[in-house]
């Protein structure tokens, strides 16, 4: 495992060291990196034998995104220092690795000398690669994090959607998600709003509903950040007895409130499969997120989480027959809109030791 060590002799360049007559040390050739995970990787190299190698000198770089969300901490080097060991050497942690982030890592062999200082060999040539999703593990860990901070449940009757009046209502499909002939609402891939590690961002396609309610009436928010017109479904139509429910990420946007995602596939579905491959299941008549319960009779009944706003994803089509359009009675507020936000990297409580 990585050590950080002391990076000031990392800073000089290779005409230096050979201008101080150091040993020649052997150059590391092709690294390859193996074993990724959203926090860690094995490297190892090519190597002739020569020289008294005593240490390896990492340079990890992240390719910088455009938008990306710049957060640094400072006192992290880039370059670090780790006593030489049997390749491969396994890196983790110390350099605060992001999921599904790119990078370019290089290395050198070093010896160190009487005095504290390092003779180096010449860099190798770089390595590209990209870190993974959370894993399952990490998921865990997050949703134990969200259960924390979900405080207690409302009734609810309905999930809505709210979007644009063209969306709903024009004669030609002019919207990738919507199915005009058809009157249908198509699944769309998920943004890459929340958590930068989650596996469904990009990936699972789906629909977004939401299903929070006014405390003090019971019913949906009069305003909405999504569009003036909204569409209205009972809740047992999508969340029926043939429902699974899954956990797929907690985080906030620099704000008080936090935001739980979860997914609602119909059992054997596409969408089923590939949550049940990826993200953690929950018991949709015990969560504490957004419970499912059956009377006698065999009527349902749905509570909500009163301390988080949950965003959910249904992963099939539904037909506008099923519910009701019509226009909200508030705003469309833009500025409260999650497509594509980040989630705040200095969260104490929505994030886990893997990063963002």
């Amino acid at each position: 495992m990585m050590e950080p060590g002391d990076t000031k002799s990392l800073q000089r360049s290779d005409s230096e060291e050979s201008g101080r007559g150091l040993e020649v040390l052997p150059v590391p050739r092709r690294p390859v990196i193996t074993n990724i995970t959203c926090d860690s990787f094995n490297i190892s190299w090519e190597m002739e034998g020569g020289g008294n190698v005593t240490h390896y000198f990492i340079d990890l770089n992240k390719k910088e995104e455009p938008k990306e969300n710049h957060f640094k901490h400072k006192d992290v080097p880039t370059k670090l220092v780790a006593r030489a060991v049997p390749l491969p050497m396994t890196v983790r942690g110390h350099w605060f690795l992001s999921p599904r982030t790119q990078y370019s890592v290089s290395v050198q062999t070093a010896s160190k000398q009487p005095d504290g200082e390092y003779s180096v060999s010449i860099w190798s040539e770089s390595s590209h690669f990209c870190t993974a999703d959370y894993s399952s593990v990490h998921l865990k860990q997050l949703l134990q994090k969200a259960e924390l901070t979900s405080g207690r449940l409302l009734p609810f009757s309905v999930f809505y959607r709210n979007q644009t009046e063209e969306y709903f209502q024009q004669d030609s499909p002019s919207f990738r998600s919507r199915d005009a002939q058809c009157r249908r609402m198509l699944p769309s891939v998920k943004d890459h709003s929340g958590s930068h590690g989650s596996p469904i961002s990009g990936k699972l396609e789906g629909l977004f509903f939401s299903c929070n309610t006014e405390f003090n009436t019971g019913k949906p928010p009069h305003d909405s950040p999504y569009g003036p017109y909204r569409f209205q479904v009972p809740a047992e139509t999508l969340f029926n007895q043939n429902t699974n429910v899954y956990f797929g990420d907690f985080y906030c946007m620099y704000t008080s409130y936090h935001y739980v995602v979860l997914v609602l596939a119909p059992r054997g579905s596409s969408g089923d499969s590939f949550c049940r491959a990826r993200l953690p299941e929950l018991d949709p008549e015990s969560n504490v997120f957004l419970r499912r319960g059956a009377a006698a009779d065999g009527s349902l009944s749905f509570l909500h989480a009163q301390d988080l706003i949950l965003e959910l994803i249904y992963t099939e089509a539904v037909d506008l027959d099923l519910g009701t359009v019509a226009p909200i009675a508030g705003q469309q507020l833009l500025g409260q809109s999650t497509l594509n936000a980040k989630k705040d990297p200095s969260c104490k409580l929505c994030n886990i030791s893997v990063g963002r």
